[in-house]
């Protein structure tokens, strides 16, 4: 299949939901609701032979009373009137079709394992695309189609193919509240048909893709998968959760998407070659995907850091040297303009700038780390935003806002790669209405919408800033 024909998969012109209803509690509800919110423009077509009509949709009895063609069916009823079926959508012009529905191979039943086979080879005979079975389908916000609720409507520059249906939901909610914007994501379950090399050799075409993550537990043809992984991976970053690591884990893949996982170091071994990068949890994972499709491409080693008191500069320093990083000493012209303006503590500052030590002197640590953006010696900066609170709540606040502000202003300037931290603390409900949380919640509001990464610790920091270092200095090298 050529990568460029599944542009009218992510783009269809026409969707048809097999199964609509406006049962709440029905996940083909769901799709029906996901049209209106998220603002679809093609048409749509809701097939319900008890229902005139489902959400405002005139609904249909069947596909082929449907008028006019439809590139693209949700199926969301049961999977053995599929085989019977497909005939009937390849005259309606059916490009594609999303199986949702699922117990088919994953089940470990030898009647699952033959419906599946049955539809795999009638939709060849068709030429009709699938999508699944057992899968949530596709997100892409630049269309308006979604397979979740809550997603942000803004298109963005991430794609991703995961295996699981509520991962790919994980990625979609959670990834967005760090700011990833996401080009297309694809939750494509058992693959008995498009399977994960489709979908890399397709982002690897897409203009609108510049990263890629997957979810994988198994693949079908490993071949071809380091094959497509290692040409992929020349060209833009791959990030890779693998699933079914363990025995355990292992067990779970194959009942959860019929997949052989495999051994976790065969795995490590195989990605690495390719060129990819592997997470090694769900949040590293995310972590990796930030950093990638929001921090510019960092190729040095020497790292400014402020913000924080002494305390966070001291383990600060320790994480950035441990992880291969050089905390370089301040420059004598950098000393020199400290001087200017704060001649008293001008010989006490040092990299990290320690902040518990500049109140009343006649600069800020967003000062300093201005100076090392508009330095030379400096490759990527590192602005940590003060959790301690040795203030009033005005005067805490302002604090952190000169901090947040500075940090800002230095990501637009595009002077050098900056990143931030700032702690994510888990809050019960009564802690919400706290002026602290409230605060913390305001910036990280704002890093989002200025598009400027944040991470949770500077050990998240050190560990995707490593792999972007690695991934690009590789890239130069060839």
């Amino acid at each position: 299949m050529n990568e460029n024909s599944l542009d009218l998969i992510f783009n269809p012109r026409s969707v048809a939901v097999v199964g609509a209803t406006e049962n709440e509690y029905m996940f083909a509800s769901s799709f029906m609701h996901h049209f209106t919110a998220y603002g679809y423009k093609g048409n749509v077509y809701p097939v319900n032979p008890k229902r005139p009509s489902i959400f405002g949709h005139k609904a249909y009895p069947d596909l082929k009373s449907v008028p006019g063609d439809v590139d693209y069916v949700i199926y969301c009823i049961n999977l053995n009137t599929v085989p019977e079926l497909l005939p009937e959508y390849a005259q309606k012009g059916v490009k594609a079709v999303h199986l949702f529905s699922g117990r088919a191979a994953e089940t470990g039943h030898k009647d699952g394992i033959e419906l599946e086979q049955s539809i795999q080879r009638v939709a060849k005979q068709y030429g009709i695309r699938l999508i699944g079975p057992n899968c949530m389908g596709i997100y892409n916000p630049k269309v308006g189609l979604s397979n979740g609720w809550d997603y942000s409507k803004e298109a963005g520059s991430v794609s991703a193919a995961l295996q699981s249906g509520g991962m790919s939901q994980d990625l979609a909610l959670f990834g967005s509240l760090r700011g990833m914007r996401f080009s297309k994501v694809v939750s494509y379950g058992n693959a008995i048909d498009l399977n994960e090399c489709d979908f890399l050799d397709y982002f690897a075409q897409d203009p609108e893709t510049k990263v890629i993550m997957c979810y994988l537990e198994g693949v079908r043809d490993g071949r071809r998968f380091f094959k497509t992984l290692r040409q992929v991976a020349q060209q833009k970053p791959v990030i890779i959760l693998k699933g079914g690591r363990t025995k355990a884990g292992n067990q779970a893949a194959a009942s959860h998407t019929a997949s052989m996982a495999g051994a976790s170091s065969i795995w490590a071994t195989l990605i690495k070659q390719a060129g990819a990068i592997m997470a090694t949890s769900f949040e590293d994972w995310i972590d990796l995907g930030v950093g990638f499709s929001m921090v510019p491409p960092v190729r040095g080693v020497r790292v400014g850091i402020t913000g924080g008191g002494g305390g966070h500069g001291v383990l600060n320093a320790d994480e950035c040297e441990e992880s291969g990083f050089d905390v370089i000493p301040l420059p004598a012209s950098i000393r020199q303009q400290i001087k200017e303006k704060a001649p008293v503590i001008w010989d006490w500052v040092s990299n990290p700038v320690d902040v518990s030590i500049m109140r009343g002197s006649g600069i800020n640590n967003g000062e300093v780390l201005m100076m090392m953006a508009q330095h030379p010696d400096f490759d990527f900066l590192i602005g940590q935003i003060s959790e301690d609170t040795p203030s009033s709540q005005d005067a805490y606040t302002a604090k952190v806002m000169v901090e947040y502000e500075t940090y800002t202003q230095i990501f637009k300037t595009n002077l050098k790669p900056i990143v931030v931290v700032l702690g994510d603390r888990s809050l019960g409900i009564d802690e919400m209405s706290n002026w602290r949380w409230q605060l913390f919640g305001q910036v990280r509001s704002g890093l989002v919408n200025a598009k400027l990464p944040y991470f949770s610790t500077i050990g998240a920091v050190t560990r995707v800033i490593k792999e972007i270092v690695k991934y690009y200095q590789k890239r130069l090298n060839n």
